[in-house]
């Protein structure tokens, strides 16, 4: 299939000043007001529940409702993990997400970058990550035998910088803060002819993510839960749920949006303090250390637009402790979940008090929490 038939009609779109570009270009934010881009020209369609049941269980189950088709040898099998129990809490479920190609929900939007790039014939990948979206990306740079420069901030883990080398990336470790590995990749994403397949700025990315929702609407027997605890750093998850939910409301799936709790650490929580002020942007802060690095994110690009979705789907932004984290990551471990630190973020919120109990007893899921990324990778064990 060609470009052309691939993602024809398909344009980013900036919300800032509505500056328009077709998506078979390399533009990776507005060329006029340099703000974030969102994606417009394709109508997403649910399958019947009767067509995914032929379907092989990968996020391309959903291939109706994602903006570019599958490349031929590019899946690993990303999509559909399963929902684990809570043993005594039957309105809980967890979703191991962890148990992706690359050991985090990034597989999904990585993968679906991966395949926007493969339609448009791109030579190289430049990205930037505190590790799971940059491991996930080398990973499908891999699978094309396209090569990858990922730049990672300086005190990345030992095991997501072992990951990135075995897949063969070309890692850049910078000094500084997570937005100084941001800028350093954004200054190679400049260059002619590169494909910044950027987890945050590429709006294919969100697309990806989405289909977090449209498993869980599986799983539950065609519905969501009525609250959904999401990390939030960068916001790929939050904003690919809350797209996906639009969606599916949208086709009359569902009858209302879930709502919203989102998790910061207390140590870096712009969007947090923004939305307890009642800002409409995130708040400047003076950041601290975290053991939750994947979220660590102090002026997050998409914040506008992340503080607008939990605001829309009546959610809230909450703050955790680091010791918080640390004894919500042992509880899950002595439950048989080992996730890294960032991914015990939402356990800890749940432990804490900080997410409403569904207002009447249930006895089927009525809050999901994801386990985003394997305790692998995080390089400390005890």
């Amino acid at each position: 299939m060609s470009t052309v038939e691939t993602i024809a009609g398909l344009r980013l779109t900036c919300r800032n000043c509505g500056w328009s570009s077709p998506a078979a270009g390399l533009a990776w934010r507005c060329e006029r007001c340099a703000g974030v881009l969102d994606l417009a020209g394709f109508t997403p369609v649910m399958p019947s529940p009767a067509e995914l049941t032929q379907r092989t269980p990968t996020l391309w189950r959903y291939r109706e409702s994602l903006p570019v088709s599958e490349p031929a040898g590019l899946s690993m099998g990303e999509g559909m993990t399963p929902l684990v129990p809570v043993p005594g809490r039957p309105e809980l479920a967890l979703k191991a997400d962890y148990l992706m190609p690359t050991g985090s929900f990034k597989d999904r939007g990585a993968v679906l970058l991966a395949a926007l790039a493969s339609h448009l014939r791109a030579d190289a990948f430049v990205a930037d990550s505190s590790g799971n979206a940059g491991t996930a990306i080398a990973a499908y740079a891999a699978r094309l035998g396209i090569a990858c420069d990922v730049y990672v901030p300086a005190a990345t883990s030992a095991g997501k910088l072992a990951q990135l080398y075995a897949y063969g990336a070309s890692v850049h470790r910078v000094e500084g803060s997570r937005e100084d590995t941001a800028a350093a990749a954004a200054q190679a994403a400049d260059q002619p002819g590169i494909f910044y397949a950027s987890h945050v700025y590429n709006p294919v990315f969100l697309h990806g993510t989405k289909t977090y929702v449209f498993e869980l609407w599986e799983q539950l027997g065609g519905r969501l839960p009525g609250t959904l605890v999401l990390p939030v750093g960068n916001g790929t998850l939050v904003l690919g749920c809350h797209l996906g939910s639009r969606e599916l409301l949208a086709q009359g799936l569902i009858d209302r949006l879930p709502v919203i709790i989102a998790v910061q650490a207390d140590a870096c929580a712009p969007l947090a303090r923004a939305m307890s002020e009642g800002r409409r942007q995130p708040a400047q802060i003076s950041t601290g250390p975290t053991i939750a690095e994947g979220i660590a994110i102090a002026r997050p690009a998409r914040g506008a637009q992340i503080l607008a979705a939990v605001a829309e789907a009546g959610g809230a932004i909450v703050t955790v402790t680091d010791d918080q984290v640390r004894a919500a990551r042992a509880d899950l471990a002595r439950s048989g979940l080992y996730v890294e630190p960032t991914s015990a973020v939402c356990w800890a919120a749940v432990l804490a008090g900080l997410v409403p109990a569904p207002g009447v007893p249930s006895t089927e899921p009525d809050v999901v929490v994801p386990l985003c990324g394997t305790g692998l990778k995080s390089g400390d064990h005890r």
